[in-house]
């Protein structure tokens, strides 16, 4: 899978899982709180048969604690008794017993206290949450694998498409190169005089162009070959590339500063993040601004005075683009290109004033 397919695949997965393993929490939770509730209401019941008559139910209050308090011992007032009365029959909770108090006929000054040792009860409540403990991670095993093939499944859309696209893009590339090709041979045959010298510069730049963009789609598609590494000079490099804009966009004003530094890297891949970057800076450049470029050291720095960048932090990402020119893939191919040959890369912008990047090799 491809990266697009990968989050793809990943933003399915991770939200129908979050969506079914809450699901599935919530009913666990139900469910044990209802078993509780169901034991509870067990021992209740439990009591009051062992409040009607002990001696025919010894094996079923066999756990259960049964005595009688002298509810005159009590330093309650007659109102405090009067509440006290409504709670007989009720369930308490307390560290070390779960019981009932229930009240003796004919004699007003007893009453019966029935409990049950909270040790069994915590017991109970423990054998219920570790079987809904194990009941859900099995659940969760159901739920990744029902997962994993809803996701797979929905992901078949996407990947039918992103492969149709793929061979639409190769056609296209494929039609192309015939006519470029023949441009290129006609545009070298003609005579450059000094009345049509810039006009010739201009279509074989403008072909040259399209052979970049070319190379972007390539890119994209994963057609390009991968070329050995080789050492040569960054300042005559970047010279070369910069001579042939001077012609295309005259109005700009081009510097190059710096001394020769020499890399060790795949110039190919080296002069595809140049043009990329040097195109951009031009393109969306000011009437009468300029782009300058300077080599220090182990970096290259290329400023302009262009537009600027919104959103400096999505400019690598695939297809986001802030004009209406362009596919959105040139600085997200840049930025593939210098993690394959180790380059750092950074940026700042802002808007209406200009945008740096920064080139540092390694």
């Amino acid at each position: 899978m491809n990266s697009v397919e990968i989050k793809s695949f990943l933003r399915t997965f991770i939200l129908f899982f979050i969506t079914l393993e809450f699901l599935t929490g919530v009913i666990f939770y139900r469910e044990y709180q209802n078993e509780v509730k169901n034991l509870e209401q067990t021992l209740s019941y439990n009591m009051d048969i062992c409040n009607f008559n002990t001696d025919d139910n010894r094996y079923a209050c066999s756990d259960y604690s049964i005595e009688f308090f002298n509810a005159q011992k009590e330093t309650y007032t007659i109102e405090f008794l009067n509440r006290y009365k409504e709670k007989i029959n009720t369930i308490y909770k307390k560290s070390n017993q779960f019981y009932k108090y229930y009240a003796i006929p004919y004699v007003p000054e007893l009453y019966l206290k029935i409990s049950y040792p909270n040790i069994l009860y915590q017991i109970k409540i423990t054998d219920f949450k570790n079987r809904r403990i194990q009941e859900c991670i099995f659940a969760t095993f159901g739920i990744v694998i029902l997962t994993l093939l809803f996701s797979f499944y929905s992901l078949s859309p996407l990947r039918r498409a992103f492969n149709l696209t793929q061979e639409f893009v190769k056609d296209i590339l494929h039609d192309f190169n015939t006519p470029i090709s023949s441009l290129l041979l006609n545009v070298k045959t003609l005579p450059k005089t000094k009345e049509n010298y810039n006009k010739i510069n201009r279509i074989e730049q403008s072909l040259n162009t399209i052979i970049s963009l070319q190379d972007n789609l390539k890119s994209y598609l994963k057609q390009q070959p991968k070329q050995n590494n080789e050492q040569f000079d960054l300042l005559k490099l970047v010279e070369e590339r910069v001579e042939p804009l001077k012609i295309l966009y005259s109005q700009l004003t081009f510097i190059v500063q710096g001394e020769s530094f020499f890399v060790y890297s795949n110039k190919a891949s080296v002069i595809r993040i140049l043009d990329n970057l040097l195109i951009n800076a031009s393109k969306y450049n000011q009437k009468d601004g300029y782009v300058n470029v300077k080599i220090k050291k182990d970096r290259i720095i290329i400023s302009d005075t262009g537009k600027g960048i919104k959103c400096a932090n999505k400019i690598f990402d695939r297809f986001y683009k802030e004009h209406e020119r362009g596919l959105g893939i040139g600085l997200h191919i840049v930025k593939n290109l210098c993690d394959e040959l180790g380059i750092k890369i950074r940026v700042q912008s802002k808007v209406d004033q200009g945008t740096i990047f920064v080139l540092v090799f390694p």
